[in-house]
């Protein structure tokens, strides 16, 4: 992925990244007010070995170095049960030297002949008390009993207290600042992986550039979602200022770019798999392109699921099927729609074998004769991974027009409609992207499409212009 793709990922996932952040903060703050608080309270001493008053050099050397590795022997010596069980005894505490030794933490810095001792307990009294019994014992246990002389006597090791433990003002754990930050560190690094995971893992399609993974057919237009489509599906028609209804007037110039010499002004209208809106978007595109004064053909070609009589609020009981096999005139079933030249060819009644009608001489022939009456010819077809009709009937038209849905439509989905056509030698033009949201990183997918301008002819002219050169630049 690029740098553009994970930026879109943390603008559509923000809201998941602030709550994983927020959940990771929380629960460090609750652990910080629900831990019971630790004090530390720490204590010093002096290990140093004795020599006679006129000791010569070499022997104090000899003592200095003596007491730096015995120091390293006395740190394992703190946390004895020979000096933790005279501790209990001392403080009356309730507890055994195994169970103490884990709260006392006994060091000495390299090269040096100091000993550090810290005590952690609940209470700071009674680690500072700890500490400084620890002290006390290890003393007597080292100078009265390891390091005694065998003979009686003095003993030449010598340990002395050079900082007494004193009860800590605050607690030593929890850290809240720091058990804070790494909650903030850790939520946040959790909601972007989440986030990440989840894109990688979503094989829908979202942006052009996921598109342009699967083809380098351009994309023709990009409709919004609208949860009132099934009350209004004519929305070029119902409500000519909508925003959606611009969207259509856009893909409606843009089909004006598309190369038409090499072939017919009729286009299939089809897309992968069913619920991606072909037939509302085939209907406003009619729609749109009757606006301009052209001639336009409406066909239900969709032979199996047709939808185009009920949505013009047509009938359809008489219609393509019954001019393919010669029941009934073209001029006796095409009805004229709305006040401009635009008509519409239902489907007719559903027959056995609607391939097989799709792909004859007589739809040919057909085809042919829209052709020279009417400026453009529309045909709604069935889904392409469904069955076979509309590649059929994309080889006896000017091309076929894609329909995918943002958010709903599969890459592999669009990328096996892509093949079927390919592989019959059908002429793919470009896609309409629908459902687009209105807001959101993937609204910005397809950024040549904005709503911000509420004259219908301006905003027509410049979304025609955006998308003209999103066209053109594909093309190239």
């Amino acid at each position: 992925m690029e740098l553009r793709d994970y930026l879109r990922i943390l603008h559509k996932s923000w809201i998941l990244i602030a709550a994983c952040t927020l959940l990771g903060v929380a629960t460090a703050a609750a652990y910080s007010i629900l831990v019971t608080p630790k004090y530390e309270a720490t204590t010093k001493m002096y290990v140093s070995v004795q020599t006679r008053d006129a000791a010569a050099t070499g022997e104090l050397v000899q003592g200095s170095s003596f007491a730096s590795k015995a120091v390293l022997s006395y740190v394992d010596v703190v946390d004895s049960p020979r000096v933790l069980d005279q501790v209990i005894q001392d403080l009356d505490l309730d507890t055994t030297a195994a169970s103490l030794a884990n709260a006392i933490e006994a060091t000495s810095p390299t090269n040096t002949v100091l000993l550090q001792v810290t005590v952690t307990d609940s209470d700071p009294t009674t680690a500072a008390d700890i500490a400084n019994s620890v002290s006390d014992n290890f003393q007597a246990v080292v100078v009265d009993d390891l390091e005694a002389p065998v003979g009686g006597g003095t003993s030449l090791v010598k340990i002395e207290t050079i900082q007494p433990a004193i009860a800590p003002e605050g607690p030593a754990s929890p850290n809240v600042p720091l058990n804070i930050a790494l909650g903030l560190l850790v939520g946040l690094a959790v909601g972007v992986g989440i986030a990440v995971l989840r894109n990688v893992l979503d094989n829908r399609l979202h942006s052009s550039h996921d598109i342009a993974l699967v083809t380098d057919k351009p994309i023709l237009g990009g409709i919004s979602i609208d949860p009132d489509t099934k009350k209004r599906p004519l929305v070029v028609h119902a409500d000519p200022r909508n925003p959606r209804s611009e969207a259509f007037r856009s893909l409606r110039t843009n089909l004006q770019f598309l190369n038409v010499e090499e072939g017919p002004r009729s286009f299939v209208v089809t897309s992968s798999v069913p619920g991606e809106g072909k037939s509302t978007t085939i209907c406003n595109l009619a729609i749109a392109l009757a606006e301009t004064g052209a001639r336009v053909a409406l066909v239900d070609g969709d032979l199996r699921l047709p939808k185009i009589a009920d949505y013009m609020g047509l009938e359809g009981g008489i219609g393509l099927t019954d001019v393919l096999i010669g029941r009934a005139e073209l001029d006796h079933v095409l009805q004229r729609w709305g006040r401009g030249q635009m008509f519409v060819l239902p489907s007719g009644r559903i027959p056995p074998n609607p391939s097989e009608l799709l792909g004859s001489k007589s739809m040919a022939r057909l085809l042919e004769t829209l052709g020279q009456d009417f400026d453009y010819v529309l045909i709604d077809t069935p889904p392409l991974l469904l069955v076979t009709d509309a590649a059929v009937v994309s080889r006896l038209t000017g091309g076929a027009i894609l329909v995918a849905a943002s958010g709903r439509t599969k890459r592999n989905e669009l990328s096996a409609a892509v093949r079927a056509l390919e592989h019959i030698g059908s002429r793919l033009l470009g896609v309409v992207v629908t459902m687009m949201p209105v807001k959101g990183p993937d609204s910005y997918g397809y950024g040549q499409y904005g709503y911000g301008v509420t004259h219908p002819d301006a905003a027509e002219e410049i979304a025609a212009h955006a998308v003209s050169e999103d066209f053109a630049r594909r093309r190239v």
